[in-house]
């Protein structure tokens, strides 16, 4: 679980700082940088598993493309940042197995990394990477200060569930940089002994030290490994999740993918799980989308060795996930993923309300927060610890989520003694909130809140570039003016 991220130095994120909780919800406009921060979650997922440069490429860039890792670095004009750094603190499970199988226990659960990139000096051309940091260590917290730090609401149960500390209060990290004799050194250091730590050349580094520990050398590092891997980044595809699944193929996924692929093999693995139950679960969930749903089922094809995903309609006609619509499959797939106790860590979502009727859209946000862990009670089979991030800037889902899990993202013009004036993006908080930080400037003034709950021009707005007057809308109707002045008045007495 992520609980916060600093970034600085990545794309159009400078001296960023975000808390995370259970549910998160980042609105904004088009272009203020909202996805930027989860191709920062991505890119951290991505050198926990791959070399540098290849974690670089695996990550787009603001134009959409992955080739140049140069255009992950800030950039103002021609003038490149040197580095990037990011600083996440995160909770990790307790227990796992390293990528040989190997068993791992981690000593301590509640963890802080750093990590800082920069470009080779010894590698130009073409461009390269170089760790100018990398640490991993506890978060340092007396006991009585943990609950205040993590800051969202939650009970001590769930608290107690997730968070261990070993008992003899270990300082020591498990991983640090240092220099020694003009020389850049990442050491990692062994759980729980008093070993020499084993250091590395920085500059000599291909990939972080956390991405090649372990569970012999370092079980908790390898379970911090474990925690970041399990950042996804969905980007649900219609075309993936109507694709039926064989069955016949060795060790063939069966694990909603970050595209949606394979959505019918894991459905019928959990059915398999829970004797057949679970379609009516699905079936449940879905009929809260969708008012003609009857059913839910797998329909197993011996003859072509395929799995395909079926849903039922109340006149009795059963439809495979090709005729199903997009938005029907992407609350589908998540359905899936809420009732999936493979599924975990943080879920990054972009537009969830794409494809979705506005009516429907408070059955897809309740949804997500149930996908996401209830701090109210213990972690456990039935509370996984699952975390979600969403972003929007939909006017029908800001209105509709806790206004404790929003945080608003908007570009904010910063002066900078080398760069001059540019402009970064900021996330702010809620006044009377658990996110509402000091000085009080840095939450979000209320007079930008109401673009989303009267999205529509004023009228002064109303004249096209040539002076014309644009053609009536539906909403300047003066029927439909005559419906809107009650529930204003409504809103206004609220």
């Amino acid at each position: 679980m992520l609980t916060r991220l600093k970034v600085s130095g990545f794309k159009n994120l400078v001296d960023v700082d975000v808390r995370f909780g259970p549910f998160t919800c980042i609105a904004g406009a088009n272009g203020v940088g909202k996805s930027n921060l989860f191709d920062a979650i991505r890119f951290l997922s991505a050198l926990a598993e791959h070399p540098l440069v290849i974690a670089a490429k695996l990550v787009r860039d603001d134009e959409g493309r992955s080739g140049d890792i140069r255009n992950l670095f800030h950039r103002v004009g021609e003038h490149y940042a040197s580095e990037m750094s990011f600083e996440a603190e995160m909770i990790i499970p307790q227990t796992g197995v390293d990528d040989f199988g190997q068993p791992a226990e981690a000593k301590g659960t509640f963890l802080k990394y750093s990590l800082t990139i920069g470009w080779s000096k010894q590698r130009l051309d073409p461009p390269a990477l170089e760790l100018l940091k990398e640490e991993l260590q506890y978060v340092t917290l007396l006991k009585g200060e943990i609950a205040e730090h993590i800051m969202f609401d939650h009970e001590e149960d769930w608290r107690i569930s997730v968070i261990t500390q070993e008992k003899r209060g270990r300082n020591a990290p498990f991983i640090s940089t240092s220099i020694e004799t003009g020389q850049r050194v990442i050491k990692q250091h062994y759980d729980g002994t008093s070993g020499k730590p084993y250091g590395r050349d920085a500059s000599k580094l291909p990939r972080t030290v956390l991405s090649a520990v372990n569970a012999a050398e370092s079980p908790t590092v390898v379970l911090a490994k474990r925690e970041m891997l399990s950042w996804h980044l969905l980007q649900l595809e219609p075309s993936s999740l109507r694709k039926p699944d064989r069955f016949d193929e060795f060790a063939a996924p069966s694990q909603i993918g970050a595209d949606g692929a394979h959505l019918a093999a894991t459905l019928a693995r959990l059915a398999k799980e829970n004797e057949g139950t679970i379609y009516q679960q699905v079936t449940n969930r879905l009929a809260d989308l969708l008012d003609d749903v009857e059913d839910v089922a797998i329909d197993r094809d011996e003859t072509q060795r395929v799995l395909t995903l079926m849903v039922k309609a109340k006149d009795g006609t059963w439809h495979p996930a090709q005729s199903l619509s997009d938005g029907t499959l992407r609350f589908l797939a998540l359905a899936v993923m809420n009732i999936d106790p493979e599924m975990n860590g943080v879920i990054c979502l972009e537009e969830p309300e794409n494809g979705i009727h506005p009516q429907r859209i408070p059955a897809m946000l309740d949804l997500l927060q149930q996908i996401a862990v209830d701090p109210l009670y213990p972690v456990d089979e039935t509370n996984p610890l699952r975390q979600v991030i969403i972003n929007t800037h939909s006017p029908a889902v800001v209105q509709q989520v806790p206004d404790d899990s929003l945080i608003f993202a908007e570009l904010v013009e910063t002066y900078a003694e080398e760069q001059g004036f540019f402009k970064s993006v900021r996330f702010s908080g809620l006044s009377d909130t658990w996110r509402a930080v000091e000085p009080p400037d840095r939450n979000l003034a209320k007079g930008k809140i109401l673009a989303y709950i009267n999205p529509t021009a004023q009228d002064d707005e109303l004249a096209n570039g040539n002076g014309h007057s644009r053609p009536r809308r539906v909403i300047d109707r003066p029927d439909i003016q005559q419906l809107l002045l009650p529930l204003q008045w409504e809103d206004a007495g609220e």
